[in-house]
């Protein structure tokens, strides 16, 4: 959708620009050929088919509709208006996964070899593509330029490594009876949600997904719409959670249901496909902790506290909350502040000259300026309540164009003790607020490691190897890393969640393959189900 407003007016540089003095901050303009009306325009000359006029399709029967209703939507890099999502009724949506059966049952006949060689062009073609894709992202969910690249790549490396190993993956092995219904939170819309939707189809099954309300619209749609040529049965709709909810979960047409987001609607989601007895995959939040026990090797820990701050924390494996030893804190403090001093946030396509790089930023904006007032909000009122700041950013030190709408921003903040009565006591903030807790004994330490009934990863610093492997076991999270952050992992990396943070089947390798497939009749997948939790 073209900007319904004229893009801002930004003065282009003399030829001859001084280099300003060591106090002054250069004037910075948007990099040329980067606006979203580039990006829009691109998108249209790759996909036609994909997008009516100014508004984009919804695909399902193999087909792209220019049906929906499409809702107003703004970039939260800097209030530009965006194409906003087509949303689709409650009886549209219905066809859309039926359609999706009928697709699916032809699909799963298909021989391998031949799925292998359309997810492969499918993949080619994203490659081709790669750079619009990131600029998308950069529009859409604010993610800086080369973590918006990361994102793409992390897509079409990882699915390219299950061409090469899905038949070992699928010996024994036979699609599921329906197609795989994917509702996916906003962050990662080409390396968790493109990832889980091609590995889905390689392994036999027609995939559908719901975009996500907040972003990633046209990335995924120019996403699907290469797949979609290549003959990969994919259904691409939009809609709001509780209108869709019947079709894409309750269907009796649904195999399998794929849910990555919080823990109020993952809830809703856990209830309903346990009802039905459906298989399901659910990733849901979860406080990750850090832990810092017995420790010295200050000087290393400086630089991964900094990588924490990546895209402002809006991930499932971030690190908001610190568990430091009381004796130690001073020591921590010490590592810990120059990290927060020196992240680096602002708008991802700002630069001093039209031929600068893009900026290597830490992050960009948050989702949306009420996410961003929400925490500014809860942390005053932290603070009111009894947490110390020990830090508190401006946007004074943003990377911002002049006068651009920075409402969607929110600077590096860190709390410590906020108080037990604060949702940022016990729940994950998903932005760039940091709380620390001081404890004096390992029992201490544990309870508040496992403050949130169950992690998806955590850290403990510690310099003896004894003690990590004495207490990493009794740490509520999937993965405990030693002295460095653990992340979702690719490839043959498992992946998965304790208590709260995960329902079903455990994801990663080839556990991935095997939660959209079906085994032996007595199989009982790794995961965390009603009835039994298992580990890999």
């Amino acid at each position: 959708m073209p900007p319904r407003r004229a893009t801002r007016l930004l003065r282009e540089p003399r030829a001859t620009t001084p280099d300003p003095a060591p106090d002054e901050v250069p004037f910075l303009v948007r990099k040329p050929g980067t606006s979203w009306a580039d990006a829009w325009q691109r998108s249209r000359a790759v996909a036609p088919e994909a997008f009516h006029d100014d508004q984009v399709g919804n695909l399902w029967a193999g087909t792209w509709h220019p049906d929906g209703h499409p809702q107003p939507a703004a970039s939260p890099v800097d209030g530009t208006p965006i194409a906003g999502p087509p949303r689709l009724d409650a009886d549209a949506a219905l066809r859309a996964v039926r359609a999706s059966l009928d697709q699916h049952r032809i699909w799963r006949e298909v021989p391998l070899a031949e799925r292998k060689a359309r997810i492969a062009a499918t993949l080619d073609a994203l490659t081709e593509h790669r750079e619009l894709l990131a600029l998308l992202l950069v529009w859409e969910i604010g993610k800086p330029w080369k973590l918006a690249q990361a994102d793409v790549d992390r897509a079409i490396d990882g699915v390219r490594w299950y061409v090469t190993e899905i038949d070992r993956m699928l010996v024994g092995r036979s699609p599921l009876p329906g197609p795989v219904s994917n509702i996916a939170s906003w962050n990662y819309p080409m390396s968790v949600l493109v990832h889980a939707m091609l590995v889905q189809a390689l392994a036999g099954n027609a995939v559908i997904a719901k975009t996500p309300t907040d972003g990633g619209l046209v990335c995924l749609t120019l996403a699907s719409a290469l797949a979609a040529r290549e003959g990969v049965p994919i259904t691409l709709v939009s809609g709001n959670g509780s209108t869709l909810s019947p079709s894409l979960v309750r269907s009796p047409e649904i195999g399998c249901v794929s849910f990555v987001g919080g823990r109020d609607t993952g809830a809703r989601v856990a209830t309903a496909v346990a009802d039905l007895g459906k298989r399901h995959v659910l990733e849901q939040e979860g406080l990750n902790t850090w832990a810092v026990w017995n420790f010295t090797d200050w000087p290393t820990l400086t630089p991964q506290l900094r990588k924490t701050f990546d895209y402002a924390k809006q991930r499932c494996t971030a690190y908001p909350r610190f568990v430091v030893q009381r004796d130690a804190f001073a020591d921590f403090l010490a590592a810990y502040l120059p990290a927060v001093r020196s992240v680096r946030f602002g708008h991802p396509l700002a630069v001093p000259d039209p031929t600068a790089p893009l900026p290597d930023l830490d992050f960009g904006p948050l989702i949306n300026a009420t996410k961003a007032k929400e925490l500014a909000d809860l942390t005053t009122e932290a603070i009111s309540r009894g947490a110390v700041p020990l830090h508190r950013g401006t946007l004074a030190d943003g990377h911002f164009l002049p006068a651009q709408d920075t409402s969607a921003y929110l600077p590096p903040t860190t709390l410590l003790a906020p108080p037990p009565s604060s949702p940022l006591h016990h729940a994950e903030p998903f932005g760039p607020v940091d709380t620390i807790v001081l404890v004096d004994t390992e029992a201490e330490l544990l309870a508040a490691m496992n403050a949130s009934n169950g992690a998806l990863v955590a850290t403990l610093s510690c310099d003896s190897e004894e003690t990590f492997d004495r207490l990493a076991p009794q740490i509520r999270a999937f993965k405990v890393g030693h002295n460095a952050p653990r992340s979702r992992g690719d490839r043959a990396e498992l992946f998965g969640g304790f208590g709260n943070s995960w329902r079903g089947a455990f994801v990663g390798g080839d556990l991935l393959a095997h939660a959209v497939t079906q085994g032996p009749t007595s199989e009982r997948l790794p995961g965390n189900f009603p009835e039994y939790h298992l580990m890999p």
